[in-house]
């Protein structure tokens, strides 16, 4: 929401300013200068991005425009999944998880949170993770490199939108310059015509330029910072399992584990400590 306020915000300031200031709406309305200029950024886009990060891009713009993927009934959802998980593992042994990782959709434990079984790149790297502590001997500073490479993976995906979005910011004052010079070209072409005619054609030009330099600096680009912003957001929770995960591993209770995830996630969506306990207390 904040974002298509932001749209409208500028919008209304630059419209606004202009009317202002006499200007005429009817001269910016210059369809075939936004057609030389979206059409050139789309195919650039599709020129230097991969077919995944395509689709990414795409799926990611309306993601952002709907806000953050978690709120914090889900973050705490997922914490409250990793301890009974970790409670299962010191009360049963590791092994007695070995149903439930391999098949998620049937485990009674997992089903509780269906959202979070709904996320498939959280619960791999989830059930990854535990495969790992349920099948092999593995020491917390051998298993803490291969999670950091498996966030960092994930960072850079969730990433390129991002990226994407940021380059194509930075191409659309140029493709707005090349509307303005082949407006000029026009412009030459009727330079024995009626002044009027010709004064139409400069301002169509000009508005090449304006329309380049506005839809980077008011649109694409502060789309491409709410985008990177969310995947930053987002991926926290990865974190926060992680955490909880090394933790339990060096020897902490799942409630201490827990504790040191829930510390990774940001203030404003961070689980309340009292409220935590006492979710927690129900689920004993």
């Amino acid at each position: 929401m904040l974002i298509i306020v932001g749209f409208i915000v500028v919008i209304v300031s630059v419209l606004g300013g202009y009317v202002a200031a006499h200007g005429k709406l009817g001269a910016l309305w210059q369809p075939y200068e936004l057609l030389i200029i979206g059409g050139a950024a789309l195919g650039a886009f599709l020129i230097g991005t991969p077919m995944k990060t395509v689709k990414a891009t795409f799926a990611a713009i309306p993601a952002t425009l709907k806000g953050v993927r978690y709120k914090s009934s889900d973050y705490l959802d997922v914490l409250t999944l990793v301890y009974e998980v970790l409670n299962k593992a010191r009360r049963e042994g590791f092994i007695a998880l070995e149903s439930h990782i391999d098949a998620p959709a049937t485990s009674d434990v997992f089903n509780k949170y269906p959202k979070v079984l709904a996320d498939h790149h959280l619960m791999d790297f989830m059930t990854d993770c535990l495969r790992l502590m349920v099948g092999n001997n593995i020491e917390p500073h051998e298993l803490e490199p291969l999670l950091e490479l498996e966030l960092e993976k994930h960072h850079h995906e969730m990433m390129a939108p991002a990226h994407a979005l940021t380059k194509v910011a930075d191409a659309l004052p140029g493709f707005g310059i090349v509307a303005a010079v082949l407006g000029i070209v026009i412009t030459m072409g009727s330079i024995g015509g009626p002044i009027e005619e010709v004064g139409t054609h400069v301002a169509g030009a000009l508005v090449g330029t304006f329309l380049g330099i506005l839809l980077a600096y008011g649109f694409v680009g502060p789309l491409s910072a709410a985008v990177e912003a969310q995947a930053e957001q987002d991926g926290r929770i990865y974190e926060s399992v992680k955490t909880a995960l090394l933790a339990c591993l060096r020897g902490y209770n799942p409630k201490v584990a827990l504790e040191f995830a829930r510390k990774t996630l940001p203030t404003a969506v961070r689980p309340q400590f009292s409220d935590f306990e006492n979710h927690l207390k129900v689920i004993r």
